[in-house]
């Protein structure tokens, strides 16, 4: 069977330093009909379990560790068996949501991980968050970035534990890298690829956070 990339779009909230805006947060389900990796279990562990639909899954990845990206993670792993995956640099904004629950296992920036015959290189993208990553299958030629990049720009920096000289180094040096034709599957909105990405580099760069 061919893997292939599954959208579900939930709805929450997103809080941090004082404040909670209502948020919108794609959910992306990686494999095949027999097993699926999960990108960022975001809102609501029911709608996902759905989306799941029996399979096995083999990891429930997050790209960060903002609240509406982790909020429905320990849940779904205690569902699913699999292991809740995160970055250690974001464990500090992780016990802001999740005090006394720790993610089963740690991503590092080179890691590979499989589902359904697909590989899935973890890049470690701080600057969103200390411990962003993004998840690049060549296979696919697809990219998870979580809130890394976005059709249009970098995610935010004005927010803390951010930085926005870091995610402009991060999207420079291992984005854009990638193959122009590459698809972007972002944490909020649209897709887009990063051929139509990368031009617009100098103009992210002058316009600042």
């Amino acid at each position: 069977m061919t893997a292939r990339v599954e959208q579900l779009v939930t709805h929450g909230t997103f809080s941090l330093d004082g404040g909670t805006w209502e948020v919108d947060n794609n959910v992306w389900l990686v494999g095949d009909d027999t097993e699926v990796l999960v990108v960022d279990a975001a809102h609501d562990a029911d709608a996902i379990e759905r989306a799941v639909a029996g399979r096995r899954v083999t990891a429930v990845v997050c790209t960060h560790a903002h609240d509406d990206h982790i909020g429905a993670a320990p849940e779904l792993g205690r569902r699913t068996g699999a292991p809740v995956l995160l970055h250690a640099d974001d464990l500090p904004l992780w016990r802001l949501t999740h005090p006394d629950t720790d993610p089963d296992g740690f991503l590092t920036d080179g890691r590979v991980l499989q589902v359904a015959g697909v590989e899935l290189e973890v890049l470690h993208t701080p600057g969103h968050a200390p411990g962003a990553i993004c998840l690049y299958a060549p296979a696919l030629e697809s990219v998870f970035t979580g809130d890394t990049l976005f059709r249009g720009g970098p995610g935010a920096t004005g927010r803390s534990f951010s930085d926005f000289p870091t995610i402009i180094e991060s999207i420079a040096g291992k984005l854009l890298a990638l193959p122009a034709r590459t698809v972007v599957h972002t944490g909020h909105g649209a897709t887009t690829t990063i051929g139509a990405e990368a031009p617009q580099l100098d103009e992210w760069i002058a316009r600042g956070s």
